[in-house]
């Protein structure tokens, strides 16, 4: 297994190149994430990692393939990762390898396109009016620190490394009672010409509306500067309300949960 670095994730690219994830082009164009070969400079299969995310992609067959997913902890953060494979082949692999480990879920992607987006109607939900000691507020560098600190909203900043890496690359809203977050929207992740968002609501203040109004403000603020906000669903509720923001559904795919064995 060769780690390969951010600065020459283009000798992935071959392998790669019919992924349609936002989390892989990432590292393919050089923004962020964690690559790894078989071997090079002709890798026959490769790793990508990035968030809680790792797609493998190329020959399942090759015979450093089980490593690659073996040693996937060397560039996943967490004690679980998800694993996108994009074949039979390498679902077979993973759940050879973490036999015991892994659960599967099914997972819904959306189309790559703004085509569809109602901006009047984005508006209206970003203008909702807030119950009293509500209010919509962008992330600065207080927010940024603050949902850090609560586990349950900490994914809304954790793939920056600090506030000012995220004021370069990130964006997003997040809704305040009192003076606390509770609910937001903002850049899980980023690539060249978008984001993929990430939306958290502590769970005493989930079904009031609030993920709707922090989203659709991240999206007009995505949109209005040529960025593309693109949405990935672990759930249907998640699916009904891209679709209902203006989201068009590209179908559903496997993603397997696996845990770090200590």
């Amino acid at each position: 297994m060769v780690p390969v670095p951010l600065n020459r994730s283009g000798l992935l690219a071959p392998l790669f190149r019919d992924v349609e994830e936002t989390m892989a082009w990432s590292f393919l164009q050089g923004c962020m994430g964690r690559g790894a070969a078989d071997r090079l400079p002709q890798p026959r299969a490769g790793r990508i990692v990035t968030g809680d995310f790792c797609f493998l992609a190329g020959d399942a067959d090759s015979p450093d393939a089980e490593r690659l997913a073996e040693t996937l902890w060397e560039d996943a953060p967490n004690a679980f990762s998800l694993l996108i494979p994009p074949d039979r082949a390498w679902l077979q692999l993973i759940e050879r390898v973490f036999a015991g480990r892994c659960t599967m879920l099914r997972r819904y992607a959306f189309r790559k396109t703004a085509q569809g987006f109602n901006i009047a109607r984005l508006r209206s939900f970003a203008a909702r009016p807030l119950p009293p000691g509500f209010r919509l507020v962008p992330v600065g560098a207080g927010l940024y620190r603050s949902v850090q600190k609560q586990a349950q909203l900490a994914d809304l900043c954790s793939q920056f490394p600090s506030y000012l890496s995220y004021k370069r690359q990130g964006r997003g809203f997040a809704i305040l009672y009192r003076g606390r977050p509770v609910c937001g929207a903002s850049s899980y992740t980023v690539f060249k010409g978008g984001i993929e968002i990430e939306i958290d609501t502590l769970p005493g203040f989930r079904r009031r509306g609030f993920a709707t109004v922090c989203a659709a403000a991240l999206m007009l603020s995505c949109l209005e500067d040529g960025l593309y906000p693109s949405w990935d669903a672990a759930n249907p509720t998640s699916c009904a309300l891209a679709e209902k923001l203006g989201y068009r559904p590209s179908g559903a795919y496997t993603a397997c949960l696996v845990t770090r064995q200590d």
